[in-house]
């Protein structure tokens, strides 16, 4: 089973399109259990907090009640992680560290992003 963490922006991309890559990488989670997706509760919570700005369920052509139901039939998909170490800073962008220690803790074979650049090396130094 593959362990996997998505960052926020593969959750807003499967959101506003059903059909793309993101939205199949959810659905096999969701369909299989090849797919092991994780997360804590501070990414979690941002998952829902970025799902429920009007921008994104408006571009989505969602009412707010679907976006919020969408996004906790994610979270409801993923299986807990517990922070037990606090790798910060590693990153440019601070935003990005709840990710990478999310990986980190949950012994994740991959880390889902858009944004490669944010990352740099990181993920590397981590295995």
């Amino acid at each position: 089973m593959l362990r996997c963490v998505l960052d926020t922006d593969v959750i807003i991309a499967a959101m506003r399109s059903p059909t793309g890559a993101s939205a199949a990488i959810l659905q096999i989670a969701a369909d299989t259990s090849q797919v092991c997706l994780l997360a804590s509760v501070p990414l979690a919570l941002e998952y829902e907090a970025k799902c429920l700005e009007t921008r994104h369920w408006t571009e989505a052509q969602l009412s707010k009640e679907e976006a919020s139901i969408f996004v906790d039939a994610v979270i409801a998909l993923v299986e807990p992680v517990h922070m037990d170490f606090l790798w910060r800073p590693q990153l440019h962008d601070p935003a990005d560290e709840m990710v990478l220690e999310t990986a980190i803790n949950g012994r994740a074979d991959i880390l889902v992003t858009f944004n490669l650049r944010d990352y740099g090396d990181a993920p590397a130094r981590f295995g």
